[in-house]
């Protein structure tokens, strides 16, 4: 066809691949710190993450969830699924925000999560969810 874009399916571009990686390591993140705090330095990291001591249970859960709500997506990024894609929209949206009500700690978390956005919002990665 004249005017047409060709997209031969030969796997997923490089796009949703760098997602794919960026947002495991995030899942891979919430599920280690998760683990640290059920060990002895529970209530210190619990004081850091919330604020207050005695918490860890709530730092457990919170960041299981977390954990969850990055890997289960990342894990059908690269089967090309669109649901996954706007999950992972959706998170680095609220990323984004949330980092950005606590700079300047978190300047890193909004730079990753607005490489995220721009990474599920280019043609290549439109093309695949859509094949």
């Amino acid at each position: 066809m004249i005017g047409a874009e060709y997209y031969e399916e030969t796997g997923p571009p490089r796009e949703v691949t760098v997602a794919t990686v960026v947002v495991l390591g995030f899942g891979v993140f919430y599920l280690l710190l998760g683990l640290m705090a059920l060990t002895s330095a529970s209530d210190q990291i619990s004081e850091i993450v919330t604020g207050s001591k005695g918490s860890s249970a709530v730092v457990v859960v919170v960041a299981w969830i977390g954990a969850v709500l990055y890997i289960v997506p990342a894990l059908y990024l690269r089967r090309g699924r669109p649901w996954a894609r706007y999950l992972i929209i959706g998170i680095a949206v609220l990323g984004i925000v949330g980092g950005l009500l606590s700079i300047p700690t978190g300047l890193l978390g909004v730079a990753l999560h607005t490489g995220l956005l721009i990474l599920m919002l280019q043609r290549a990665t439109k093309r695949w969810f859509r094949r």
